[in-house]
């Protein structure tokens, strides 16, 4: 199975009542929202989505609703990781994965293992794999970087079943290894939204994107137009968006995006703890980015 992952996909968030369940008719709301908003595939169960405050109930619901509730036919990305390699694969292999189109795994996190044991590791889940994975690389949560060095070992030792990586380190110069010396066919996704565009101004495929839960109108015309060569429009509309995207990571992820949603009454500003609402401060600094902007 193949999936283009050029353009913007969304790690979605998981909407939930005040009663601390999860919104199902929320969900719906917004995968309707980023449909008409132009992304090009949505990521399911990424760190966005709550997914360590999910019971392993909730997360078959939460994709067979995706996957039910899908007006645009998007592709979906479901993410299965961990630092228990042989739970992840279990995982894998028992999830019930109809209608998805790819894995995104993200380095084992707390255990920190060295190059080797992250080679190890992937190795061991691209080989178990039933669907195409994406590499996910974000040391900022997990600890570990996965040097460019190993990812583009994985990349050409696992053609078609290493499709991507998502590329959260915030290291340009890392990132440009990984687009000069990568298979063809793989993809090179920014992890960071305020380096999206500078992501593909040096040859990458496009992003994985926080902001375009909020935002996917503007943050893929921004995006879409940079893969189309056009960077003036592109440069004008990451101006627009950077401060509202610092924002949104301001207290945390998906603090600001979920007080943001409700800003635009599209889910409420409901968060499993350990994650606690946005301050009043900085809901107050998002709306008036929203209204600077008109976005």
């Amino acid at each position: 199975m193949s999936i283009n992952l050029r353009g913007v996909g969304v790690a979605l968030v998981t909407p939930f009542t005040a009663g601390g369940e999860v919104d199902y008719p929320a969900l719906t709301s917004l995968i309707h929202h980023i449909t008409t908003g132009g992304v090009d595939y949505m990521v399911v169960l990424g760190t966005t989505g709550e997914p360590a405050t999910l019971t392993a109930e909730e997360k078959y619901n939460v994709v067979r609703h995706c996957v039910a509730h899908n007006p645009g036919g998007l592709p979906i990305v479901v993410g299965i990781g961990g630092n228990n390699t042989a739970e992840v694969i279990r995982t894998m292999q028992t999830f019930d994965l109809s209608g998805v189109s790819a894995i995104l795994s993200v380095t084992p996190y707390y255990n920190k293992p060295s190059q080797a044991g992250l080679k190890a590791h992937f190795r061991a889940v691209l080989e178990a794999a039933p669907l195409p994975v994406i590499l996910y690389n974000v040391p900022g949560r997990t600890g570990v970087n996965m040097t460019a060095e190993t990812t583009l070992e994985l990349a050409h030792a696992f053609p078609g079943r290493a499709v991507a990586v998502k590329e959260a380190s915030g290291n340009l110069s890392q990132a440009a290894y990984i687009l000069r010396d990568r298979p063809e066919g793989f993809f090179l996704l920014s992890g960071e939204d305020n380096l999206a565009l500078a992501t593909v101004a040096m040859g990458g495929d496009g992003v994985i994107s926080v902001s375009a839960n909020v935002f996917p109108d503007t943050f893929c015309c921004m995006i879409h137009a940079a893969l189309a060569g056009n960077m003036q429009d592109a440069a004008t509309l990451n101006l627009q968006l950077h401060e509202v995207t610092d924002l949104l990571f301001a207290e945390g992820n998906p603090v600001g995006a979920k007080a943001a949603l409700a800003i635009k009454l599209i889910i409420d500003n409901q968060l499993r703890l350990p994650l606690v609402p946005a301050s009043e401060e900085l809901k107050n600094k998002i709306r008036a980015q929203i209204d600077r902007y008109g976005f």
